[in-house]
């Protein structure tokens, strides 16, 4: 990576359009590889409020030809040894720890977040690919001498082939991370088509996986919008698919690929709560909730969207709620002094604004206003403040629909069963925390609630690189989660080897299974 050009472009995606912006295109078998056709879309700078690039829209050509690299390199791949394919994991993760702040400039300049919180993404991704590093010792299978008369009996577990990412706009590096690191670290050779919101990171990481020594093809970019997408589930030699998004469209992947005989996991949407019990700590409650609702401008799968207060806490969170909120330092993601950027386009805002509307006709109580938010020199921005809602009732769409973006609603309750219940009866089961002193409701709540991810006095409990990420109810389609030794399973599939020696076999024909003869 050349670190004299423009932080976010890669070298070989330097062209520039009519107007000097650069263009964004598709990176296969090593190289950038125009598209066959001339779709175009503007990539915009979210705290400016203009664009900064362009990205090509691939179509099925386009695909194909990708997914045709990736089936080339793939026999070689899967032949190479884990150990030597560690090792160039082992590059990849010092080239990404060299260029983490490039990456994460690169995330704040197109998704808009501050740049402590895109080079906190890019750390998390560097999790993934320190991982990867001990896949080796993963890949061992099972052996059992004797398992019947001179018969011995051992399992191993082999790559896929092409297998292929669809990843979102709002963590243009870890996503991405949570899949190809598996993928490639297994034996498969990898796709990815990258969300076409904040591209400019997907050709730098196709960059830093060129540059580590990883053969042509084995990592692949398809820049792209749903056709790119239609034309990955349809294509028989893509075998497994994994994605993260809204989930309409991660059941329609989900159900589509399936249909197409792949394997998928797709990760779909969340409303996320946490639970303030009357014995928790309230500072560190309100810390918690501004963080967890606010970062990242509330577009995270992770992030808490519903308060849950139990009894008396409600009268203590509140007003320390309501002030901090309105104190939120907002601004663009350049600034060190930014708490909250802006939204990623000026779509998303829209759509937002819309539930703030909604969810204030529909009864609720709006303690923190957001909507007339302007951010001084930055008025073109896709700026939005920090909104509160207070007596959300769970009937309300503000209260059961996914927003992804600032807006916190806060749910009153008397006790712990009924927030459990209220939690469990929601159609998402994301992530969800609880704030409490007491170590007996903590267990309950941890044994109890029906969730994937759980945090108890932990705001946003993503787990480690080694544990593997994933929800429960509609926030998952698939069996397995991403990452961790979950993330091996999905890449990997198991054979079974049953062996014996013609010394040892019986002379005639047998008409049993050769373990009855055990």
């Amino acid at each position: 990576m050349n670190k004299a050009r423009e932080p976010g472009v890669a070298d070989a995606a330097s062209s520039t359009q009519a107007g000097g912006l650069p263009l964004v295109a598709n990176h296969i078998g090593g190289k950038i590889v125009a598209p066959a056709g001339g779709r175009r879309q503007a990539v915009s700078n979210p705290a400016l409020g203009e664009a900064c690039a362009e990205v090509v829209l691939s179509g099925a050509a386009d695909v194909d030809a990708a997914v045709a690299a990736a089936r080339a390199a793939f026999p070689a791949w899967a032949a190479t040894p884990p150990l030597r394919r560690a090792r160039l994991m082992n590059r990849l993760l010092a080239l990404f720890n060299e260029h983490k702040q490039e990456l994460g400039a690169a995330i704040t300049r197109e998704h808009g977040k501050v740049l402590s919180d895109a080079v906190g993404e890019v750390e998390r991704g560097i999790e993934i690919i320190e991982f990867a590093c001990g896949i080796p010792q993963l890949l061992k299978g099972d052996y059992t001498e004797q398992v019947a008369g001179g018969i011995d009996n051992w399992t191993m577990r082999q790559p896929l082939g092409v297998v292929a990412g669809v990843t979102p706009f709002n963590f243009p590096v870890m996503v991405p991370a949570w899949m190809y690191p598996v993928a490639l670290a297994t034996g498969n050779t990898f796709v990815l088509k990258p969300s076409p919101l904040d591209p400019s990171p997907s050709l730098m990481m196709a960059e830093l996986v060129r540059e580590a020594g990883f053969p042509d093809g084995v990592f692949n970019v398809v820049q792209g919008d749903k056709e790119a997408v239609e034309a990955l589930l349809h294509h028989p030699d893509v075998q497994a698919l994994s994605f993260v998004g809204s989930t309409p469209v991660a059941q329609s992947i989900y159900e589509t690929g399936a249909r197409h005989g792949k394997r998928v996991q797709a990760l779909g949407g969340a409303k996320n709560h946490l639970i303030v019990m009357p014995d928790a700590d309230v500072d560190k409650a309100v810390d918690a909730l501004i963080g967890a609702a606010f970062g990242s401008a509330g577009e995270r799968c992770m992030a808490i969207s519903v308060a849950v207060l139990v009894g008396s806490a409600a009268e203590r969170v509140m007003p320390q709620l309501i002030e901090r909120a309105r104190a939120l330092r907002i601004g663009p993601g350049t600034d060190a002094a930014s708490e909250m950027g802006p939204i990623v386009t000026a779509a998303a805002r829209q759509r937002i604004l819309g539930a703030i509307d909604a969810g204030e006709a529909a009864g609720a109580r709006l303690v923190v206003d957001g909507r007339g938010f302007r951010a001084p020199g930055h008025e073109k921005g896709f700026f939005l403040g920090a909104t509160v809602f207070d007596q959300v009732r769970p009937d309300m769409a503000l209260y059961r629909e996914e927003i992804f973006g600032p807006v916190l609603a806060c749910v009153r309750v008397d006790s712990f069963e009924q927030a459990l219940e209220l939690i469990n009866a929601h159609e998402f089961g994301n992530g969800v925390s609880l704030y409490t002193s007491d170590g007996g409701v903590a267990r309950e709540f941890a044994r109890r609630v029906q969730v994937g991810m759980v945090g108890v006095n932990v705001p946003i409990p993503v787990p480690m690189s080694w544990h593997g990420f994933g929800g429960w109810k509609r926030s998952l389609f698939g069996d397995t989660h991403v990452y961790g030794e979950e993330g091996v399973r999905f890449y990997t599939r198991q054979k079974s080897v049953m062996q014996r020696w013609p010394d040892s076999i019986a002379k005639g024909a047998e008409f049993a299974m050769p373990n009855a003869r055990a």
